[in-house]
């Protein structure tokens, strides 16, 4: 483009020289620098020019970058869409016209293809937070040792993923959300407990586009965890510090959400919108760290990149540990993120702990463990390497990785064959939570099963799918900051509790599971101490870690 005198300006368009008055006044609005889109006047509409349309993105690119209609762009002005118009999605090939909107507006007309629109994502804030509304959704009762929750409605709630777009809901349940089969979505439909952009879905032949917005109602059971208290260490205006016990989460994962740390400390002790400083495994106790601000959590965190602070546990491990500090540097390497479990390998990453007895009993040793690096399962791992693991480690102490049970980094079969052998142990058990597994939710490969829940419902929910359902008592659900497939919300503060304890389409309600004994939930493995430049938090010692401590 060049600016003469007089009047005149001198422009390129399609490879042609041009020079051009002024006075018809150029779109500048639509202008994005030279020759990246097209320069329109309304002159050039009368004469029936056309012009190229601009390409948002890299080649093959499916991020849209164009505005919202009715949302102005920087320096330009609204555009306010005409009736009967969308938006075009990328990839859409239609011939530019006269009548055809500027650059970055690209449309279509919707009688003419009848395609379904899907409306632009929601904005998130940024970062979880719980409160009343969520605490509210059910209550716990406590039982022969353990705490347990009150089923109650949900609403499990997700974008669409990059890897369904194109295929169908029928396609996306049966290879991704095989918790269930087809026959339970089908009498979901029924129900009107399916929605897609929150309107009810009609049929599981609908393809998923992008930006599709999914909200599945479900009836949810959470496994009993320990009915030992989370009691607090210590409080002030930066940072909670509790006692876990053995077997609650954390923070909501899996089949868990009121039975969390996060959650007992909501509804127990008014205590909301907190920031974990670091993790425990859900079969690990003791001392854990929350900020109260974002402010107070990023200086802690800081000091954690600063390699400030100091972490201190105890274990119970098999045998006679050595008296001297034993210190181990060997990497590790995740196995399967979806099962969670990690060995010992030269690919791994680097990791160094030390070890130190403080006792023997004869028959297993207490060892202090001061991890210097902070991988998945370090402790874990290591003390199953020296041939020492956690007496009750329901992973890295099973049978499943062999006579030597990994001692010396030996396993002697492959990746596959161990997670398939550690699924079916527990699978066995009734215990794929320690895994983080649900039924009938197993990575392809590893069981050929068939989830318990799966088969006891199948006859009747093919039933259930040839007739209307009622969901009385759901209440529709707030949307929650959470950017995981679970993004999750369910809300039933307005419901009577006692009636959804009970759901005609929950394959769960007609199981009835053993519980465990309250000690089958306790791992030795506890997080004595947490030491930083200007503070100090430990907790008292379990009973299995005392000197005189008796194994049954």
């Amino acid at each position: 483009m060049w600016l003469g005198r007089h009047g005149w300006l001198g422009v390129v368009v399609q490879g042609r020289f041009d020079l051009r008055p002024l006075s018809l006044a150029w779109t500048w609005g639509s202008y994005r620098g030279p020759m990246a889109g097209t320069l329109s006047t309304r002159a050039e509409a009368a004469d029936g020019l056309r012009a190229p349309t601009q390409q948002n993105g890299d080649a093959g690119s499916d991020a849209r970058v164009e505005p919202l209609p009715g949302r102005p762009e920087p320096g330009g002005p609204v555009v306010e869409p005409a009736a009967g118009i969308v938006e075009q999605t990328p990839g859409d090939k239609e011939e530019p016209s006269a009548l055809a909107p500027g650059p970055g507006k690209r449309k279509k007309r919707r009688g003419a293809t009848r395609e379904r629109v899907v409306p632009p994502p929601k904005k998130r804030r940024t970062g979880v937070s719980f409160r009343d509304e969520h605490f509210a959704e059910t209550s716990y009762y406590f039982e022969g040792g353990l705490r347990k929750v009150r089923p109650y409605y949900f609403d499990f709630r997700t974008y669409c993923k990059g890897r369904w777009v194109g295929h169908s809901l029928m396609h996306v349940f049966s290879t991704e959300f095989r918790a269930q089969p087809l026959a339970y979505y089908e009498a979901a439909i029924r129900a009107g407990r399916l929605h897609l952009n929150e309107e009810p879905v009609q049929d599981l032949s609908i393809v998923l586009k992008d930006n599709d917005f999914l909200r599945n109602t479900v009836h949810r059971h959470e496994p009993p965890v320990t009915a030992e208290p989370v009691r607090l260490l210590a409080e002030n205006e930066d940072v909670v510090v509790v006692d876990k016990p053995s077997s609650i989460p954390v923070h909501p994962c899996g089949r868990f959400r009121h039975n969390t740390v996060i959650f007992i400390l909501g509804k127990e002790h008014q205590l909301k919108e907190l920031h974990p400083l670091h993790r425990l495994d859900r079969l690990t106790s003791g001392v854990l760290m929350f900020a109260k601000t974002a402010v107070v959590s990023e200086r802690i965190h800081e000091q954690v990149r600063d390699r400030q602070l100091e972490k201190e546990y105890v274990c119970r491990v098999e045998g006679e540990f050595p008296a001297e500090e034993v210190t181990c540097k060997e990497p590790i390497l995740v196995v399967s993120y979806k099962v969670g479990v990690c060995r010992v390998d030269p690919q791994g990453k680097p990791c160094e702990t030390v070890f130190q007895r403080l006792s023997y009993n004869g028959h297993s040793s207490v060892v202090r463990c001061r991890p210097l690096t902070g991988r998945t399962h370090q402790i874990r791992v290591h003390l199953q390497f020296l041939g020492h693991p956690i007496l009750n480690d329901p992973i890295y102490n099973s049978v499943a990785w062999g006579p030597s049970r990994g001692r010396g980094g030996h396993i002697p079969k492959t990746d596959e064959e161990l997670l398939r052998d550690l699924v079916a142990e527990h699978e066995a058990k009734q215990s794929l939570d320690v895994l983080g597994l649900c039924d009938g939710d197993m990575p392809p490969g590893l069981t050929d099963s068939t989830a318990p829940s799966s088969e006891l419902a199948k006859d009747g929910l093919e039933e259930l799918a040839t007739a209307p359902q009622k969901t009385d008592g759901i209440v529709e659900a707030v949307p929650q900051d959470m950017d995981t497939v679970d993004l999750a919300q369910g809300k039933a503060a307005e419901t009577d509790v006692m009636n959804q304890e009970t759901d005609p389409l929950c394959a769960e309600c007609r199981l009835v599971r053993q519980d465990p004994l309250p000690q089958d939930l306790v791992m030795f493995l506890h997080a004595l101490r947490y030491k930083g430049p200007d503070f100090e938090y430990v907790s008292p010692l379990p009973p299995w870690a005392q000197d005189d401590w008796q194994e049954n």
